[in-house]
């Protein structure tokens, strides 16, 4: 069995069954385990499958429809109702005034943040090829699309390039996106290899605009990007809870709900 027909099997094996170690992987396939722990790696490199201890699960992805009708599918898309991202998006585009250079983060909300940028005299910088193709097209905006590995089922760049390339961005703001945002105030993500550029792209620059729905207090992830602390805008939804949004408040952020 050659390399990507083995692969093909191990993504269809966890469709069906959402998850699987790597013992049952192994008989199925008829190969040895350590040949399933390296299509495994692969396979979770090139954002196709999420690996744990034992094994791997494959979580699933909604579409994010993008300028021009057809369907794309998001980063980090999960499967909930896109009209509270859209508000969230809506509002955070009231925040980018021309001239500015934005950086648009990994994440679902983010594209469509972009959708309502369209024509506007602004330099984009991102790491989302779903803001890239919401963009590709449209002369009016400066697109700078950082390099790295893509994770093709989470259509990002992740990795060092571009960490690297952030390292030379001076931006104005970052609409920044997050799996959690605790009681605490730490605001967390799930995504290991997400993280550092997330950090990095808050290092780029000068304020931070951060895009949560409701979902996210407290949402899930353990890796800490930033805390509230660090935040000049949480652009959320009425409902957020009151403690957490005062945390912010009490640091020095504004608050805004839609």
């Amino acid at each position: 069995m050659i390399l990507r027909e083995r692969q093909n099997r191990i993504v269809s094996a966890l469709r069906a069954g959402g998850a699987a170690s790597v013992r049952e992987l192994a008989q199925a396939l008829d190969v040895s385990e350590s040949t399933i722990r390296r299509d495994l790696e692969l396979l979770d490199r090139n954002g196709e499958l999420v690996r744990t201890y034992g094994g791997a699960v494959l979580t699933p992805r909604a579409t994010v429809e993008p300028h021009g009708g057809s369907d794309v599918e998001g980063a980090f898309a999960d499967h909930v109702d896109a009209g509270p991202k859209q508000r969230v998006a809506a509002a955070a585009a009231g925040l980018v005034h021309d001239g500015m250079v934005v950086v648009l983060d990994i994440g679902t909300t983010t594209p469509y943040v972009a959708r309502l940028l369209h024509g506007r005299d602004v330099t984009v910088v991102t790491s989302n090829l779903a803001v890239f193709d919401e963009l590709r097209d449209d002369e009016a905006v400066r697109l700078v699309l950082l390099g790295g590995v893509v994770r093709r089922n989470y259509r990002t760049l992740v990795g060092s390039l571009a960490e690297l390339g952030l390292s030379q961005i001076s931006a104005d703001l970052v609409l920044l996106s997050c799996t959690g945002v605790r009681a605490n105030g730490h605001v967390v993500d799930n995504m290991a290899v997400e993280a550092p550029i997330k950090q990095s792209m808050i290092a780029a620059s000068d304020k931070v605009v951060l895009l949560a729905t409701g979902s996210k207090f407290p949402g899930t992830g353990a890796l800490r990007i930033c805390s509230l602390g660090d935040v000049d805008t949480l652009v959320t939804e009425s409902g957020a809870p009151d403690d957490t949004l005062q945390r912010c408040r009490s640091a020095g952020g504004e608050v805004i709900l839609v």
